[in-house]
């Protein structure tokens, strides 16, 4: 998953984003409101926690602008405030939740991983492929009933690829989701990450290369790289 996270206070901001770093999910950060849209005409978030008092672009029309050009990703509005008509205004406006200022950030965590599972298509609370078993809440990853332990970038990456349903990622999607906006495009961290994730899940392999398009997890013949 991948964060965007619309916040004026840097202290509040990058608090959240070592958080969310720590639960495994890729997050950038938006001081002003014209600096949100930028990112989000070049990246692609599944969700954007937005504060509502902003410099430069307002929330509220930050939140208008992801409705209308349909980006696809869920808003999480937050507020100072904890009246209801203010509530009200953030979900007409097209918000998906609302989070109040001061906030437990297990509280957010948990609100994230359910927004992001409400994209175009249900993608179910735990996801299961073959023998493996991946709970994105508990961050738990299982294998023919034996626990696995990941690193936070491993379990990123499998968490996509699972998420996906047996098709094809490419390592462009990958580094989109799992890496932030200062990752190199030319890193071969994908590849390293992906080696690794191998090794630590074991045989009989579950991830797959497919040569020049990406990789899937899935039954099928060992990997290729």
């Amino acid at each position: 998953m991948r964060v965007l996270i619309v916040e004026d206070e840097p202290y509040l901001a990058e608090a959240v984003q070592a958080g969310l770093r720590l639960e495994a999910i890729a997050s950038d950060i938006a001081g002003d409101g014209d600096t949100a849209l930028e990112r989000l005409d070049v990246h692609t978030y599944d969700v954007v926690v937005l504060d509502r008092d902003i410099p430069g672009t307002h929330g509220d029309e930050v939140c208008r602008t992801i409705v209308a050009r349909e980006l696809g990703c869920r808003v999480l509005m937050l507020t100072a405030a904890a009246h209801l008509d203010e509530k009200v205004t953030g979900f007409e406006l097209g918000a998906d939740d609302y989070l109040t200022k001061p906030f437990d950030l297990k509280e957010l965590v948990v609100r994230l991983r359910s927004l992001a599972r409400r994209p175009k298509a249900s993608t179910p609370p735990v996801l299961e492929t073959g023998d493996l078993r991946l709970d994105p809440f508990r961050r738990e990853v299982f294998r023919a009933g034996r626990y696995i332990s990941l690193t936070r970038k491993q379990f990123a990456v499998l968490e996509v690829l699972m998420a996906a349903r047996g098709g094809v990622v490419s390592a462009e999607v990958l580094l989109e989701k799992a890496w932030d906006e200062n990752a190199d495009p030319f890193t071969n961290a994908v590849r390293i990450t992906i080696s690794t994730l191998r090794k630590r899940l074991g045989p009989p392999w579950a991830i797959h290369t497919v040569p020049g398009v990406g990789y899937r997890v899935g039954e099928g013949p060992d990997p290729t790289a």
